[in-house]
């Protein structure tokens, strides 16, 4: 059985190990900090013990207490860059169709500034070109 990655919290989870080794409650609190929700235990560690099972970390004792640290393996970091990678093309489908050339400077911007000149709609990257534009 393949790990299944399906939600934002074993996505995030997996990018927090790759930045560092961690342990169970820190991986927990960092997750309700970035994710600004209530992440529990049920969400974290069957899912760390899902990824010991197949390889993809490892866990050792993480100093003198009897917490567990978690740390990505070579297979971990793989598929963390694989996630990436599908990651970054589909945002790249998604965002550069949407792109729009600024008419004043001419860069590509998602989400443009619209204007109204001289009976034309016309895009910007920002206010202050449409202002430049128009003088």
């Amino acid at each position: 059985m393949a790990v299944r990655i399906n939600s934002m919290v074993k996505l995030y989870t997996l990018l927090l190990l790759a930045e560092d080794s961690r342990h169970g409650y820190e991986l927990m609190k960092l997750l309700s900090e970035r994710l600004d929700r209530r992440i529990s235990a049920s969400q974290v560690y069957p899912f760390l013990s899902l990824l010991s099972r197949h390889g993809i970390v490892s866990a050792g004792p993480a100093g003198n207490r009897e917490k567990k640290s978690y740390t990505l393996t070579k297979q971990g970091s793989v598929l963390v860059r694989n996630l990436l990678g599908r990651f970054g093309e589909l945002a790249y489908r998604a965002i550069v169709p949407n792109l729009t050339t600024c008419a004043h400077c001419g860069c590509k911007v998602y989400g443009a500034h619209t204007q109204k000149i001289k009976g034309k709609e016309l895009a910007f990257c920002c206010k202050y070109c449409a202002q430049s534009y128009t003088r």
